[in-house]
């Protein structure tokens, strides 16, 4: 071929390609070269991102079996999202592979689509959408096809995917309509028809409407030819058929998909097993065959993906045979065996919880409820049934282990000193037994390791090499510096292990330091017999103060069983143990009247004892008063706690702070115990506050926060503590040089508390001035300390104002008030009273005027 045929052949074929470039020319080159362009370049590319998003999906996905499963496996996050940001990197790239197929390749002439592959680009934009959780633009591309090509082949696939939007959307009732509508009139392809009665059988789970979802999956199961598809719905038909309680459809389809084996998943299959005999009454006669077939499941390699579920049902088989031991030993093993699965984790926590709760192990039932709470929706109602009963738990533990700790002391002090000896020689050797056991563990694994690590790339890299680069020195440095030190937190002084703990005595209201752990010791004071000797306290009046320790903590412990738990046998152990150990005289009468009450509700013979007891050696009590005469005490009980808090609030109220500090004390000590008392401790703190300003408020806050952590009153203090003190710390004064404005001022008449009957006389004028002048201020008589007081106008916009008036009631003939007075801003006023800090306004910004 010669340049010139060439260059006309190329010239050629350039103007046909570029003539076939166009989407504007409805010619069949046009037409075929998009097309095809649109199918093998761009959407091809699109649907590998879309297909490799899907497998994403599906790999991180996890199926909560413990609820009915979703008909399509997809995680949702629960938002509505109209924008692209921060979403699946595949998704977004064949949403961009379809949306460029559509650019460049549309063939929209005369309001008709001439490329045959663009209803499959909408198509695809639409299900990318549709699984970046983005349903309305999906929608409105699904919509697009259904409006647009008329013609298409996918109308049905586009209608089936639009009401899986709708069901997204939550619009079942418009997604049930359609696909009936669908299904009704058009001819659909099995796995398409398998697809709408699905869809529709999700809409029925939503409305809660099982039957109707059941038969809308087993049509969907029976035209499905796609294998895990069809394990998943008879599964699903299973929980719902349990959901109504219809076990033995259940099994039924908890069989099929069995059956299906290896053509399934085979999480679907080990969870219908299970089900299965979650499902299966265990009697005398089965129980050994539904062992043995536990025991193959368990033992089955192919199952060791699922032992955390295998295994928490053969504990809960061993639970409800009664074999205890047992079926702790499977929950723990569940629990070893379980990866990323809160529900499963949560279960088996509740499980041991409810196990330990129901032996009356407090302090363990409290630790697995703990580690349940981690494991829940924090917006749950299970969260929220948990947190209560730990909550509950909190104070038992709190009791138990101060009655532990106290005994154990006491218990030491009490023993002669060759017993004292002896007891810390078994313990030091027990501990040195543990110690050489955990050294020869810890260096067989040690060994292990370093025998692994050498033949390994890194290993030889690294021999000879610098300290920290040597796993055997470094390992050597770390258990050496463990042995010698022990567990160190990183802190300053971290070598001292006798750093003490500081906290407030609930039974004394002192600070008491609590003794270093055995895990803060250094290795030589673990083996000392003469440290361990010396912890023991020798003073009568250290052992005394663990004595009221202990006695309170009975106490409090003896109230929680008897009220919280209903426990009356524990209850009645505990309050014994308070009466028998020379207790307060404030503990005495209440201990005794709840054992009297715990009699009577057990109808012990001891019963009448506890009265007669009450009646004689307590005459003057309210209780011995209610015992007498119950129903007169009843219907007039002016006394009771809860009147006298009343009568104290009001006092409140009415600035009486000295009365109300004083009656709270002696309330406290008369209802120790009772659950009034932090309301009295908290309008206690309140009071002081109000008469003795900020840091005895303070201090006052931190007893109530501390003392009674897990009450109301101790969560509000903790509040006020870091919401409210820190906005009232400040004691700087502000500038009063602004005369105009919107501040607030004040006229202040300051009096001796000892003048209060001219103080009244003041304030009765002053009322009458205002009244007179049509001012619309306020007055006041305000506490400032025990001995000083104020008569306050309130509400001057302007400190000329507030002088103006000063001057007036000077003055006018009418008032002739000669008493000292000056004017002051709001939020002065507001410091003084805080800060008790008047004098040094005084001296700072103003002198009284006489």
């Amino acid at each position: 071929m010669t340049l010139k045929q060439r260059y006309i052949t190329t010239l050629l074929l350039g103007t046909l390609l570029l003539s076939a470039c166009s989407t504007k020319k409805d010619a069949a080159i046009n037409r075929n070269w998009h097309a095809l362009n649109t199918k093998y370049n761009t959407l091809y590319n699109g649907n590998i991102a879309f297909e490799e998003g899907r497998v994403t999906l599906n790999d991180s996905y996890r199926d909560d079996y413990w609820d009915v499963l979703p008909i399509e496996r997809l995680e949702v996050s629960g938002e509505v999202k109209l924008d692209s940001e921060d979403n699946n990197s595949n998704f977004l790239l064949a949403e961009e592979k379809a949306t460029k197929a559509i650019q460049r390749h549309s063939m929209d002439i005369k309001d008709e689509e001439r490329n045959p592959q663009t209803d499959e680009a909408f198509l695809l934009l639409g299900k990318a959408r549709y699984f970046d959780e983005r349903y309305i633009p999906a929608l409105e591309a699904f919509n697009y096809i259904l409006n647009k090509y008329s013609q298409s082949d996918k109308l049905n696939e586009a209608t089936i995917w639009r009401e899986k939007t709708n069901i997204r959307l939550e619009n079942e009732d418009l997604a049930i309509r359609n696909l009936k509508r669908l299904m009704k009139y058009e001819t659909l392809k099995d796995q398409e028809y398998a697809d709408a009665r699905a869809m529709l059988a999700q809409a029925y789970i939503n409305l809660n409407v099982p039957d109707t979802a059941i038969q809308q999956l087993k049509i969907a199961s029976y035209y499905t030819q796609n294998k895990p598809e069809k394990g998943r719905y008879y599964y699903i038909i299973g929980q719902l058929y349990n959901e109504i309680g219809h076990k033995d459809s259940a099994n039924y389809a908890y069989d099929k998909v069995i059956e299906l084996n290896r053509k399934s998943p085979r999480v679907y299959m080990i969870n219908a097993e299970i089900q299965k005999i979650r499902n299966t009454v265990i009697t005398e006669e089965n129980k050994e065959k539904v062992l043995e077939y536990l025991t193959w499941l368990e033992g089955n390699r192919e199952n060791r993906p699922f032992l955390d579920k295998i295994f928490r049902q053969v504990a809960e088989f061993h639970l409800e045979q009664g074999s205890d031991s047992l079926s702790v030993s499977y929950f723990n093993k569940s629990l070893r065996a379980t990866e990323n699965t809160p529900k499963l984790n949560a279960l088996n926590y509740e499980n041991l919880a409810e196990y330990n709760f129901d032996r009356n192990s407090y302090k363990y039932a409290g630790a697995y409820y703990d580690s349940v709470l981690p494991n829940l929706d924090e917006n749950s109602k299970k969260y929220r049934i948990v947190k209560r009963k730990l909550d509950n738990l909190e104070d038992v533990i709190k009791y138990e282990d101060i009655v532990q700790y106290t005994d154990s002391v006491i218990t030491l002090y009490e023993l002669p000193v060759e017993d004292r000896i002896a007891y810390f020689e078994n313990h030091i050797t027990e501990l040195k037994r543990a110690q050489k056991a955990a050294q020869k563990k810890e260096k067989d694994k040690i060994t292990e390791g370093f025998a692994s690590f050498a033949k390994s790339k890194g290993g030889k890299e690294n021999k000879g090499k610098f300290y920290f680069y040597n796993i055997t020195s470094l390992g050597y440095g770390r258990n050496e510096f463990k042995n010698r030190w022990g567990n160190r937190e990183l802190s300053d002084d971290w070598r001292w292990s006798n750093k003490a703990i500081a906290k407030v005595s609930e039974a004394t209201g002192e600070l008491v330091a609590e003794l270093p752990s055995d895990a803060e010791l250094t290795q030589d004071e673990k083996f000392s017999l003469d440290f361990y000797m010396d912890r023991v306290p020798k003073e009568v009046m250290v052992i005394d103060s663990l004595r009221t320790e202990r006695n309170f903590a009975n106490y409090q412990l003896g109230l929680i069983y008897k009220e919280k738990f209903k426990e009356n046998f524990l209850a009645a152990g505990k309050l014994e143990n308070v009466l028998a150990s020379n207790p307060e005289e404030r503990l005495i009468l209440p201990s005794k009247y709840n054992l009297y009450k715990i009699y009577e509700e057990e109808g012990s013979p001891l019963t009448a004892s506890m009265k007669a007891d009450i009646i004689a050696n307590h005459a003057s009590s309210r209780y011995a008063e209610i015992l007498l005469n119950p129903q007169a005490v009843l219907a007039n009980d002016s006394d009771s706690p809860e009147k006298r808090y009343q009568n104290l609030y009001k006092k409140y109220n009415n600035q009486e702070f000295l009365q109300v500090i004083t009656a709270s004390e002696e309330n406290i000590n008369r209802f120790t115990g009772d659950a009034i008392v932090p309301k009295f401790e908290m309008l206690k703190a309140n009071a002081i506050g109000r008469l003795q300003g900020f840091e005895d408020f303070k201090e006052s806050l931190n007893y109530v926060a501390l003392t009674y952590p897990n009450n109301p009153e101790g969560k509000k203090a903790e509040q006020m503590i870091s919401e409210q003190l820190p906005k009232l710390e400040p004691k700087e004064f502000s500038p009063e040089t602004d005369s105009k404005g919107t501040s607030n001022w004040k006229v202040m008449f300051p009096f001796k508390r000892s003048n209060n009957e001219k103080a009244l006389q003041l304030m009765e004028l002053l009322e009458k001035s205002i009244t007179d002048l049509r001012y619309r201020n306020s007055v006041s008589k305000d506490i400032y300390n025990l001995e000083d007081q104020f008569i306050v106008v309130h509400g001057f916009k302007s400190k000329e104002f507030a002088l103006g008036y000063a001057e007036l009631l000077k003055n006018n003939r009418d008032y002739r008030v000669a008493d000292k007075n000056f004017v002051i801003l709001s939020e002065n006023y507001k410091v003084i009273q805080v800060h008790k800090n008047l004098q040094h306004y005084l001296n700072t910004l103003i002198t009284p005027k006489p």
